[in-house]
């Protein structure tokens, strides 16, 4: 059962989708992420990609971001993810939008205000951790310095980085590794 691990919400439980169609970061590890990012989602415009279950997106309003938008592709997740949030009673400070990340990311396009957080959960095994990356920064919808957290597994390297993003961290729990990134454009 996942659970809002801190803030306003702490302590209640978010639905899932049931079978193994989506993974939820376990709260172990989501504690541990936000442990590491501290303070820095108070106030912000926070951005889920890949979002599932909202768990990223739902954990950074708990702790005071101001607002988050969250894109999902799945209908079931979407219907999982609409619900979570209405539990939560989130409703004024999260949108959601159904949008195939792998394709591009010109429904984020000059929005503002700009994203400061960006959560990055991408199915494991399909490379979409590089094409999500490149989407956001043609996207231009992130605050210089923005923070990024991808997920991905250990056999799922991240790509490259150019000239947008520069790692700053990486932890590994399990077969999970959580990279932060920062852009720096």
């Amino acid at each position: 059962m996942l659970r809002i691990i801190g803030g306003e919400l702490k302590g209640r439980k978010l639905h899932t989708l049931p079978g193994l169609a989506t993974r939820p970061t376990a709260n172990r590890t989501r504690e541990a992420i936000f442990n590491i990012l501290g303070v820095e989602a108070g106030g912000t415009h926070v951005l889920d990609l890949f979002a599932g279950s909202g768990a990223f997106g739902i954990e950074a309003l708990s702790r005071g971001a101001a607002a988050a938008l969250f894109i999902e592709t799945g209908r079931e997740a979407l219907a999982v993810l609409a619900r979570n949030i209405h539990v939560c009673g989130l409703a004024e400070r999260a949108s959601v939008i159904r949008w195939n990340v792998a394709r591009n990311l010109d429904c984020l396009r000059r929005r503002e205000p700009l994203f400061r957080l960006i959560f990055l959960d991408p199915p494991y095994h399909q490379g979409l951790v590089a094409p999500a990356l490149a989407h956001l920064h043609a996207a231009w919808c992130m605050a210089q310095g923005a923070r990024l957290i991808v997920e991905h597994g250990t056999q799922d390297p991240l790509p490259e980085l150019r000239d947008a993003y520069v790692l700053e961290d990486q932890r590994r729990y399990g077969k999970t590794l959580v990279s932060f990134l920062s852009y720096v454009i």
